[in-house]
């Protein structure tokens, strides 16, 4: 069976936790702690982080790279596009999205002195993708795949991290609510996120 040491607040676990419910698999997620971390996470991580996944002999820890294997090893239902051009552009925007949105979670987190300005960054950055779901359901079109699991957890925690959008961007929060009511989300809510959403 597969393992997941998952932080009960951390959106990086979120996702992983995401993708196990939305495959409906047989898997035990572990909770961890993020302010008391078992000394186990840092001898089976070097970066001492969560997530980790442990399947047998196999550890993985990054979110990504994580839910890729996942998606590879049990392919229903696909998260990935089968075809390898859309492929290399869904990873392409899973690094933007990185790059982009989540490389601002730390300051909010540790509420450092660079949070407002990463409070801003995320209004207008999510502002900016709010014409992409006047056109269509998902982030990839029709079909829900790893992109929404990507950024599902930031959406989720906007109320939390105190970013407020505009009314402009009305298409994406209606797009996030397509996302909150799928039962594999619901299912990945530890019970500390479900209190971070008013």
């Amino acid at each position: 069976m597969m393992n997941l040491y998952s932080g009960t607040t951390d959106p990086f676990s979120h996702r992983c936790r995401i993708v196990l419910y939305e495959k409906g698999m047989d898997f035990q997620v572990i909770d961890v702690d993020l302010y008391n971390k078992p000394e186990d996470i840092a001898v089976i991580n070097p970066y001492n982080r969560v997530p980790v996944l442990v399947d047998r002999d196999l550890i993985l820890y990054d979110s990504n790279i994580i839910n890729e294997y996942i998606d590879e090893r049990f392919p229903h239902p696909q998260l990935m596009p089968p075809d390898p051009i859309m492929r290399a552009r869904a990873r392409q925007l899973l690094h933007t999205v990185e790059s982009e949105l989540f490389s601002h979670i730390d300051a909010l987190e540790k509420n450092a002195r660079t949070a407002d300005k990463s409070r801003a960054h995320l209004r207008d950055r999510l502002t900016e993708l709010t014409a992409i779901f006047a056109k269509q359901k998902y982030m990839l079109g029709e079909e829900f795949s790893m992109l929404d699991v990507a950024i599902a957890p930031l959406l989720w925690r906007l109320d939390h991290y105190g970013i407020e959008l505009p009314k402009s961007a009305a298409p994406l929060m209606k797009y996030a609510e397509r996302i909150f009511s799928r039962q594999g989300f619901i299912d990945a809510l530890t019970p500390s996120e479900k209190v971070m959403r008013r």
